[in-house]
This record gives structure tokens, C-alpha cells and sequence, in this order.
């Protein structure tokens, strides 16, 4: 741009001296004398006029043509682009073209065409370097239900969460416990997901009494709905209740039947690894795994893994029926190994609630087997369970009772069933979950309820529930010289009667009461009658 506006200077400047000469060799010679005269004639001044009309065409041409390379210019100098005006004021600059009458060269007026130019950069300087894209920030909140750390893109979140059961039990029985406040749990942790195919989590209990305080800590690898798999440390997928987080039970403790569940020591968390899945939508799922089976980080003490199996079918889940949509029912079985020489010992007898213990502990060396089934049917705010377990225990090599001398003979095994039926109601009219915690419509105080409408008094819940177990590990007579002893026979049952009710002020405090009426039929500690045991149990748990 610059070359091009010297040119037309440098065109100009050499225009006009010979304007200048033209229109003195063109003044009038009207006297005869030989002298010149001042005053032109009127063609001349016409013969003037036009050849200044032609050359303003000119300019008007020029300037059409400057303007045309400035805007050709612009689209070219992208950010560091100028505008080309005219200069108000005339300049008078030579230009030399021909005329037809003279050959000569006549004065033009010319309009110097000068850019303005806007900060910060001249036409000619170089483009500068973009300034660098500003980062996304991380996103992190609370998004109704939980809280949430998540990445610009997307595809990493992390969910803290944690909770705190505070719970104070009562006793009225002979030889019952004495009345005592417990903090039940207190586990904290974390939970999220990276891009679309894994999800981890990561749960400690600082209140554990039994094994780690890591209780949850593991990857699943989400291929596909139909086909997953998960290692590291979480609850064998045995039974119906093992899978509804402790967050979400009906009742203050799980049912008898979960004293016969794999690792019931650890919270029935074991390391291990499984492969599951979602059939047909969810209409089928299955589990297929092998653990320690062993509690918590405990290392297998054999070659041979805990085996789990287990299938849960929805034959309706897709119906348009509202009546057995949320109907369900399987089954699952497991096989393991127990080991007599790391002291392997049968389950405990101790009841959730911590009333008594109804059967011994003995001493197990050999294959471990467990059978369960189970149902579930919820509709609107109600909610009805049922479940049966089955253990048998080998005891070989394990020794006797004897008189005297040594001996390693095999044993009886010790063999248990337990069952469990449990039903709910819902009297505010929130509709009962699978496993979660009901959508309560009016809380008595925030946060508010995802999906509410409002202040009230929250939501009620009333329960009740039948669950008993039963053990037997029967009786030996070993009548020979070298080991002789008489192994006494174990056959002991109770069951329970649970009366509850659950309020929820919103939807992340629960308070529960319940009633637990726990019948001894023949006891195993020494002395004790069989008898009635009462029980009363208050649980406030907090989460988030």
C-alpha cells in the first residue's frame, strides 16, 4: 500500500510542470503589436473548463482503483487490516496525459489518497500470535443427590460420600447384654466413573471392629451391559440382601439368614473378582466370581477359591403391567474350601442385634457350600421380601473329644438353614425402592428433596418381619482303644420377630425404631433356659 500511494506522488509531481507550461504557451495573442495580452478568450476558457472536467473524471477513476486494492488488501491482512479515505483537503499534484488538440501536457487536480491507520498494526506488519486458549476449569458442586467433581470434558467424575449410623440398644432378657450407645458405622469414601467403560470406588469404615477399615475398593470395567467385570475388594454377590447398601435396609440390622452369608466377619467383603452383567435390559442378571472367602484382606490359606454364582430374573420388568413389573426372583450358590490346620472355625452364632449367641463355633477342615433363593415384589409404597439360605461344613480330620490319646477323625459336618420375610409400607405414599431410599415428597427441613413439593414432616415407614435360623452338627461315639471319645451333638434354633418404623425428615437423615422379640429355643451356652429376649433398637443415620 505504501509503494502504491509513492507511485501516484511520484506520477503527479512530474504532471505538473508540464500543466504548467501548456497553459502559458496557450495565452491569447489578440494584438497585432506583437505584445502579449493578459485576458484569454472565451474558447479558450471553455477549452479549459473541459479539460479540468476530464481530468476530475479521472481522479474519480483513480480513486475508484486505489479503493479497490485497499478493500483487496483488507481481505487479505485479516486482524492488522485499515480503511483507505480520501483526504478532505485537495492537493494539487501534476499528472501528465495527452490532448488531442495540442499534445501538450494541462494541469489536473489530483486527491492524494493517504490510509488511516487503526492501532494497533500497520497493513505490512506480520499477523501476531493468537493468544493461548484459556483451560475449562474443573466443575464441582452438589447436584441434588450428591456431591460431584467433574472434568470439562466430561469424562471423569468423583462422588464423595459417606455415612454415620449412631444407634442405643436396650436389653431386657436374662444374661442380655447391658443397655449401650454404638456407633454402628462411620464409613467415608468415594465413588465416580472415567470415560464410559470404568467405574471405581473406594469405602473405609473408621469404626471397624472386625478386619480392615477398607471396606469397598474396586474397578469395573463396563464393556458392556450384558458382560462387566470387577476385581478388588467388595461383597460377594450371594445373596438379595447383601446387595441393598446398608444405607437403604428396612430394618436396623440385616435378618437372620445373613449370619450364613460368605464373610459375614468383614460386612461380607471379601477380595476376589466377578463377572456380571444385564441381560435383555435388566430382565436377566448374573454374577459368576471366585474369592478368598476368607474376610476382609485375609490371603487364602488353599489353592482352591471361593466359587459364586447367582441369577436374578425380572420376567415382567418390561410388561406395561404395574402389578408384577417389580416382581423378582433367583438364586445363587457358592462352593469353597476350609482349612483345619489355619484354625478355620464354622459361623458365628451371634445375632445382629448382639442379644446372644445361639450356636457354638466348632472347628471346620474341608468343602464349604451355600445355597440361596430369594424373591422380591414392590408396588406403589409397599415392598415385600423373602429369602432362604442353606450351609453345610465338613469337618474332616478335625480330631474328638476323647478320654485320651490323640486322634484326627472326621466329624459330622455342621449343617444350617435360615429364612427371612419382610414386609414394608410406605403411609406418606412415596414409592418404595428396589435399593435406594424413598423420594421423600415433604421434608420437615433441607436440603430439599430431589423432586419435592415442599415442607412437612417427612416420610413414614412402617415394617415387620419373621426371620429365624436353625444348626445342628450331629453327635459321634468313637468306641476304639487308641481314640476313643464321644463328640456331643449341637441342634439349636431361634427365631426373631421384628416390629419397626422408619422416618426420614428428608432425604438423607433416617431415624428407625424397631422391636426385635428374639426367641431362644435351646440355647448352647451353658446354663441358659431358653427363653424370650426383647430388644429395643434406635439407629439415626446421616448421609450425604
Amino acid at each position: 500500500m505504501r509503494s502504491l500511494t509513492a507511485f501516484f506522488v511520484l506520477l503527479i509531481s512530474f504532471m505538473a510542470p508540464g500543466s504548467l507550461a501548456h497553459a502559458q504557451g496557450k495565452a491569447p495573442s489578440g494584438n497585432t503589436d506583437g505584445t502579449t495580452s493578459t485576458s484569454a478568450t472565451k474558447a479558450e476558457v471553455d477549452q479549459l473548463r473541459g479539460e479540468i472536467a476530464a481530468q476530475r473524471k479521472t481522479i474519480e477513476e483513480l480513486k475508484a482503483i486505489v479503493q479497490k486494492l485497499a478493500e483487496d488488501k483488507l481481505q487479505t491482512s485479516g486482524a492488522n487490516s485499515v480503511r483507505v479515505d480520501p483526504v478532505s483537503a485537495p492537493v494539487s499534484a501534476p499528472e501528465l496525459t495527452p490532448t488531442s488538440s495540442t499534445g501538450g501536457a494541462h494541469l489536473v487536480n489530483a486527491v492524494l489518497v493517504q490510509p488511516e491507520v487503526f492501532a494497533p498494526a500497520m497493513i505490512d506488519q506480520a499477523t501476531p500470535a493468537a493468544a493461548p486458549k484459556k483451560e475449562t476449569p474443573l466443575t464441582a458442586g452438589w447436584n441434588g443427590e450428591h456431591f460431584f467433581i467433574r472434568s470439562p470434558d466430561g469424562q471423569f467424575n468423583l462422588n464423595p460420600y459417606g455415612y454415620v449410623d449412631t444407634d442405643y440398644r436396650a436389653y431386657k432378657g436374662d444374661g442380655a447384654p447391658a443397655d449401650t450407645f454404638v456407633v454402628r458405622r462411620a464409613r467415608f469414601g468415594f465413588q465416580g466413573s472415567y470415560g464410559s467403560h470404568f467405574d471405581f470406588a473406594l469405602l473405609t469404615d473408621a469404626n471397624s471392629t472386625t478386619g480392615a477399615i477398607v471396606r469397598d475398593v474396586y474397578l469395573n470395567v463396563r464393556i458392556k451391559p450384558e458382560f462387566q467385570f470387577q476385581a478388588g475388594q467388595f461383597k460377594e454377590p450371594f445373596a438379595q440382601e447383601t446387595g441393598i447398601g446398608a444405607t437403604n435396609l428396612d430394618f436396623v440390622e440385616r435378618g437372620l439368614q445373613a449370619l450364613l452369608y460368605p464373610c459375614a466377619g468383614t460386612a461380607y467383603r471379601c477380595p476376589g473378582m466377578t463377572i456380571h452383567g444385564d441381560i435383555d435390559g435388566g430382565v436377566v442378571q448374573y454374577w459368576a466370581g471366585a474369592f478368598n472367602g476368607r474376610n476382609g484382606v485375609t490371603a487364602n490359606a488353599t489353592n482352591e477359591p471361593e466359587l459364586v454364582g447367582r441369577l436374578r430374573f425380572y420376567p415382567w420388568r418390561k410388561s406395561k403391567n404395574d402389578w408384577f413389573k417389580q416382581f423378582a426372583f433367583g438364586g445363587s450358590v457358592s462352593h469353597g474350601r476350609s482349612r483345619g490346620l489355619s484354625g478355620d472355625l464354622s459361623f458365628s452364632g451371634q445375632l445382629p442385634d448382639v442379644a446372644y449367641t445361639f450356636f457354638p463355633q466348632l472347628r471346620i477342615n474341608g468343602p464349604t457350600e451355600r445355597y440361596e433363593g430369594e424373591f422380591t415384589y414392590l408396588k406403589g409404597p409397599s415392598a415385600l421380601r423373602g429369602e432362604y439360605v442353606q450351609l453345610q461344613q465338613q469337618r474332616y480330620g478335625v480330631g474328638s473329644e476323647q478320654a485320651g490319646g490323640l486322634g484326627f477323625l472326621t466329624l459330622p459336618g455342621v449343617g444350617a438353614k435360615a429364612w427371612n420375610i419382610a414386609t414394608t409400607y410406605l403411609l406418606t405414599r412415596e414409592k418404595r425402592p428396589e435399593n435406594g431410599t424413598p423420594r421423600v415428597k415433604h421434608p420437615l427441613f433441607g436440603p430439599d428433596t430431589p423432586g419435592g413439593t415442599g415442607r412437612g414432616w417427612g416420610a413414614f415407614e412402617v415394617g415387620a418381619r419373621y426371620s429365624g435360623i436353625q444348626a445342628n452338627a450331629p453327635s459321634a461315639n468313637f468306641l476304639n482303644f487308641y481314640t476313643p471319645g464321644f463328640v456331643p451333638q449341637y441342634d439349636y434354633h431361634t427365631d426373631q420377630i421384628t416390629f419397626g418404623v422408619n422416618w426420614y425428615p428428608n432425604y438423607w437423615v433416617k431415624y428407625q425404631f424397631n422391636v426385635n422379640i428374639d426367641r431362644l429355643k435351646q440355647p448352647s451356652t451353658t446354663g441358659q433356659l431358653p427363653q424370650n429376649f426383647f430388644v429395643l433398637m434406635q439407629e439415626l443415620q446421616f448421609r450425604f
